[in-house]
């Protein structure tokens, strides 16, 4: 789930409203066990009604907030914390604060991660600035290139 696509438009299920289980994976990339899963787990935010038949009926809010939970889960939040943030959500205010502080937490978490990237970024920016150089040069043959060993072996025993 790496982009977040948009909301969709509540559709008749044949059964008088809601969006259908399908409906709802396509909108957020989820896969439909994957739906079931979050529904097991209590990852919801309420309890997903059914229609006479058996079959889910979800709401655009439901919509929206797996969409949250995509992203907090693609930018490395465990299952787990998710399934407390929801638990706190679902409790109702009166704990804002824990929320915040689960939210600042994690924030923290992913720009430390932004920023080792950013430094990776610009160790294999460097190289590929090394790589187009010598390629325009003429000097890339070699580069990094495996060598065969030309002297014999050192005697581990003796360094």
């Amino acid at each position: 789930m790496s982009e977040c696509p948009g909301a969709v438009p509540e559709e008749s299920s044949g059964s008088g409203g809601g969006l259908s289980i399908g409906k709802v994976a396509e909108a957020t990339g989820l896969s439909v066990p994957a739906l079931r899963f979050f529904e097991r787990e209590k990852l919801f935010l309420r309890e997903i009604p059914r229609t006479g038949g058996g079959q889910r009926l979800y709401e655009q809010a439901d919509v929206d907030w797996l969409l949250l939970c995509g992203r907090l889960r693609v930018s490395g939040m465990p299952i787990a914390t998710i399934k407390r943030f929801a638990a706190l959500v679902r409790s109702g205010p009166g704990n804002e604060r824990e929320r915040l502080a689960l939210l600042q937490e994690h924030e923290r978490d992913v720009r430390a991660k932004i920023d080792d990237l950013n430094a990776c970024l610009e160790v294999i920016h460097g190289k590929v600035t090394t790589y187009e150089q010598h390629l325009r040069d003429g000097t890339a043959a070699g580069l990094w290139s495996p060598r065969p060993l030309t002297s014999p072996r050192r005697d581990s025993s003796v360094e």
